[in-house]
């Protein structure tokens, strides 16, 4: 029996989704899963579908701060919340951030995954800017780019190529019916299955077949 294909639609921007990547980084050497990591633009689904960013319910931002701590610490990601996380989101658009991963996605694949990773650093650990051309760059040599490689993606990001590659994925993504981030979809029994946010793996397990062993698993011997 073949892997089950795994798709994992996310943007920096989104805590969730740098949940839902590290569990998944995790599971795909226990599970029989081949995982494929779809940066798309979270900006474009919220506007597609009406989707309203769910902090601007107070009472639901209250919840969610206290929410991502516990998260963080369960799944062991070092996502640090701070009392104005969501006007700090409101005020930074991840679109060039997420056409230089698309970027270097199109270009040189082997760093999407700490590239990835690395965004989520800065912006949800470390609390700094992912905006900036700058600092763009920086974050790209701290994942391992050369300056040549990420000069090169950073030009490339105002090309049609990149532009529509991301258009298509985000595309993609609400065509199996998401409408926030992170999308989960597993190609299983001949059709896509969606599962939407990080606390969706357990149940994502029992639809392919796998059994959830938290979100930290011991790694097969």
């Amino acid at each position: 029996m073949g892997r089950t294909v795994v798709e994992l639609f996310y943007d920096v921007i989104s805590p969730y989704s740098w949940l839902a990547f590290e569990a998944l980084c995790r599971y795909r050497h226990i599970w029989n899963i081949e995982l494929r990591f779809r940066p798309a633009f979270l900006g474009g689904i919220m506007q597609q579908t009406g989707n309203k960013p769910p902090a601007m319910l107070p009472k639901r931002g209250e919840y969610m701060l206290k929410d991502m701590k516990r998260m963080a610490k369960y799944y062991q990601v070092p996502l640090r919340m701070f009392p104005d996380a969501f006007q700090h989101i409101m005020g930074t658009s991840s679109l060039t951030a997420m056409r230089f991963i698309t970027a270097i996605d199109m270009t040189n694949p082997q760093y999407l995954e700490p590239l990835s990773r690395e965004f989520w650093m800065r912006f949800w650990s470390q609390h700094e800017d992912i905006s900036q051309p700058e600092n763009i760059l920086a974050i790209a040599r701290q994942a391992g780019l050369s300056a040549e490689l990420s000069q090169k993606a950073l030009e490339m990001t105002s090309s049609p190529a990149v532009k529509d590659r991301l258009k298509d994925t985000t595309s993609e993504a609400l065509k199996y019916g998401a409408f926030g981030m992170p999308a989960v979809v597993a190609h299983y029994d001949g059709k896509p299955h969606l599962f939407f946010g990080s606390d969706r793996l357990e149940l994502l397990g029992s639809i392919i077949g796998e059994k959830w062993l938290g979100p930290v698993p011991s790694p097969k011997l």
